[in-house]
């Protein structure tokens, strides 16, 4: 019966002034900024780097987030739209930011970073991966704020109505499956990180990272209602198709980790 299910109807904004507007994603999308920044700042200053060079990286990450997002987006998803409309691809505060773009863009971001400070890359995106599995829990409650990117219909008693969409029956709330997925995640790589006191085989937590985040994206997604009407004729959809060289490079990182280290110790 529906009283059985949660019927979601929560506003996205916040609160509005004339024609601004605070909106739970935006805030949710800072707080993964907000509270990563602390996290690495305990980690550099564990490890004696200084704050500077965090500040720099914050940028370089930042930005690299925000545009790889967007054009992930806009290449995966909608390239003949955007094409039409090249215009709205600024207009980020419409919606559509794609993970797997955001993956990508932080990549190219971090290479930039190595070549401008010489910091080793590895090295760099171990301890950045940390946090962005952290800004991954923030990011999908988010979404689930704006009742976006769910799942399909569910008799679970945990299903969700969402009533804004004008959603008649319980859907999976997949945007919550992600969330808690990506906070265990976190807390594993911060516990691996803090367990061997920063001194983590170079590669190591990468590997993890984009093991776990993209399997559980992957498996997620036989759940999840195809965010465009192409995916409904592909035998997997875009997200699940943008995760496997994802799961594939992390195993091939593990395997030249674990091989490295065992050459080390012998």
């Amino acid at each position: 019966m529906v009283f059985e299910y949660i019927r979601w109807n929560v506003n996205p904004e916040i609160f509005r002034i004339g024609n601004f507007a605070v909106r739970w994603y935006g805030l949710l999308f800072a707080s993964g900024f907000f509270f990563g920044y602390l996290i690495m700042m305990k980690m550099f200053k564990k490890e004696g780097y200084p704050v500077e060079l965090l500040d720099k990286l914050t940028l370089y990450v930042a930005v690299g987030t925000v545009v790889g997002a967007r054009l992930g987006h806009v290449c995966f998803y909608e390239p003949a739209y955007f094409c039409q409309h090249p215009g709205e691809i600024l207009k980020i505060w419409h919606g559509g930011l794609a993970s797997h773009g955001a993956a990508i863009g932080i990549l190219l971001a971090l290479w930039l970073f190595q070549k401008n400070t010489g910091r080793p890359f590895l090295w760099t995106i171990d301890r950045v991966v940390v946090v962005v599995a952290l800004a991954g829990f923030f990011i999908r409650m988010g979404n689930l704020m704006n009742s976006e990117i769910y799942g399909v219909q569910t008799n679970l008693p945990w299903g969700f109505i969402f009533v804004r969409n004008h959603e008649t029956v319980p859907k999976h709330p997949t945007q919550i499956y992600e969330a808690l997925s990506y906070l265990a995640i976190f807390f594993y790589l911060r516990w691996i990180y803090w367990k061997k006191e920063g001194k983590v085989p170079e590669g190591l937590l990468f590997a993890l990272f984009l093991i776990l985040v993209f399997t559980a994206r992957f498996f997620i997604e036989f759940i999840k209602e195809p965010q465009e009407a192409f995916e409904k004729t592909l035998p997997l959809d875009m997200g699940q198709i943008l995760s496997i060289p994802f799961i594939l490079t992390g195993l091939a990182l593990l395997w030249y980790v674990l091989r490295k280290e065992k050459r080390e110790e012998d």
